[in-house]
């Protein structure tokens, strides 16, 4: 499957999924073609043209280098050399899904000349998807202004193999495509997510049989949150035609706070989607290039602060922050299902005849991953680099390591899900009960993941294998996260 880009409008998460996730490839239209093709052009006449103009890493130095001034001789010497310094991260590496979409972000800024790249190498960058696998980037290190670091790394490969000319090096290693493909990545998980989120809570929900009144339609109009309304309506879809006998009290509060924590969560993905959109279509090359008009008859270069994306790293925090929220109620939800006193359920869930406590420890193991997700989820603010600054550079990027967070917390989260989905599963064999229609496809694949238990035997091996059972629904298999057990 091939995509083919006209204009940057064509750069959607719809894209991003094909062709990150799903691994298509991509072509320029031969309008795209056409209109970079003038841009070059036009860029190259006016630094020819103008004699005078200050263009940072073109007829200037990089860096602390950028009060330098080069000749005509000078600069296509300077242009000629592929961005071997800054290929300088190390450590675990981001998945191959995640490069791809950096690949795909970075054609937005190609595709409508505002980068004036060659467009011979604009084709090159976009054959890198053709191939199965990616250069290898490292999800660690970055403390750079830019995301020259990652790009450079990802880039290199394609540089050394091609006739760099003015500005080509920098079209390849400025401007912020790590930040819209690590939201748009977390955009698409999170959706999916949120959808698995749901329907654990509501197997939880039947499991505990708690009464109806806590997701009652009336709540829609008293609470007034559209997000909070669809949680609502969800959650009634999913346990209609469960049991009729329902607890004559109310559940504790971590059952009746589940509808308004995932409308939180809810909130926090249409955000991120919505950035990760915007992102994905936003041109933030530096310098960026504009074709000549009536008042500037060659053109324009201006460096700007376009390649920092503000709303990433907020966007990113938020979904870790409602992660972290709801693995808290996964954990009091098992704890208060295990509980005999609290729940009317057998106590620990017991159903040997010895009536051994078969799930006792199992809370302190989501205790454990909750407070790993709490760990993760802190805000993610702007860091300084290095000493204060590294000549102008000083601020750094926070978008990477900030998905970085949004992916511990993630998985930290998907292990309490398990645990709350093994839990719920295993109080419905206790009391010999199904689930509700809409949930019965999930608890088949829980059960076939881990069975019903009936004697004592160690649970973590099973735990695991259910957490990456219910992890796949998630991302494509490969992930570059380490998960214990």
């Amino acid at each position: 499957m091939t995509i083919t880009i006209e204009s940057r409008e064509d750069v959607t998460l719809d894209t991003y999924e094909r062709v990150a996730w799903r691994d298509a490839a991509v072509s320029f239209s031969a309008g795209a073609v056409n209109r970079m093709t003038e841009a070059r052009a036009a860029f190259l006449n006016l630094i020819d043209q103008d004699p005078d103009v200050v263009i940072y890493g073109v007829t200037s130095g990089y860096g602390q280098r950028a009060n330098l001034r080069f000749t005509p001789e000078e600069r296509r010497a300077h242009a000629a050399r592929p961005p071997r310094a800054a290929a300088s991260p190390f450590g675990a590496p981001l998945p191959n899904r995640v490069v791809r979409g950096i690949v795909l972000a970075r054609l937005t800024n190609f595709v409508e000349g505002h980068s004036a790249i060659s467009p011979g190498l604009a084709r090159a960058v976009a054959a890198m998807l053709a191939a199965p696998d990616m250069p290898e980037v490292s999800s660690e290190g970055h403390g750079g202004a830019g995301e020259i670091l990652a790009l450079s790394q990802l880039f290199l490969p394609v540089a050394e193999a091609s006739d760099l000319r003015e500005k080509d090096a920098l079209c390849l290693i400025n401007g912020s495509p790590c930040a819209a493909a690590v939201l748009a990545d977390a955009a698409l998980s999170s959706r999916r997510r949120l959808r698995l989120a749901t329907e654990i809570f509501a197997l939880a929900a039947e499991a505990f049989l708690a009464p109806a009144d806590h997701y009652d339609v009336a709540l829609q109009n008293l609470w007034g949150d559209p997000e909070e309304a669809a949680v609502l309506e969800d959650l009634r879809g999913l346990l209609a035609g469960g049991a009729d006998q329902r607890r004559p009290y109310q559940a504790p509060v971590s059952f009746r706070i589940v509808p308004r924590l995932l409308g939180r969560l809810s909130r926090a993905v249409l955000a991120a989607e919505d950035m990760a959109t915007r992102s994905l279509r936003s041109i933030t090359d530096n310098p960026v290039f504009l074709m000549p008009d009536q008042d500037h008859p060659l053109g324009r270069a201006l460096s700007t602060g376009g390649y920092h994306n503000a709303g990433a790293a907020p966007a990113l925090d938020e979904l870790a922050a409602g992660y972290a929220d709801l693995a808290l109620l996964a954990e009091r939800q098992t704890s208060k299902i295990l509980e005999g006193r609290v729940s009317g359920l057998p106590d620990q869930l017991a159903t040997g005849p010895d009536d051994a406590r078969y799930f006792g420890t199992v809370p302190m193991v989501a205790v454990g991953y909750g407070e790993a997700a709490r760990h993760a989820a802190q805000r993610t603010f702007l860091p300084g680099p290095e000493s204060g600054g590294y000549a102008q550079n000083d601020v750094a990027s926070n978008a990477i390591p900030a998905w970085n967070k949004h992916e511990a917390a993630g998985s930290a989260f998907d292990a309490c899900l398990a645990i709350l989905g093994a839990i719920a599963s295993q109080a419905l064999f206790a009391t010999d009960r199904d689930a509700p229609p809409a949930l019965r496809g999930l608890l088949t694949e829980i059960r076939e993941a881990l069975p019903p238990i009936e004697e004592v035997q160690p649970m973590g091996p099973r735990l695991a294998k259910l957490r990456d059972v219910l992890g796949a629904k998630l991302v494509p298999k490969e992930s570059h996260i380490q998960r214990g057990g």
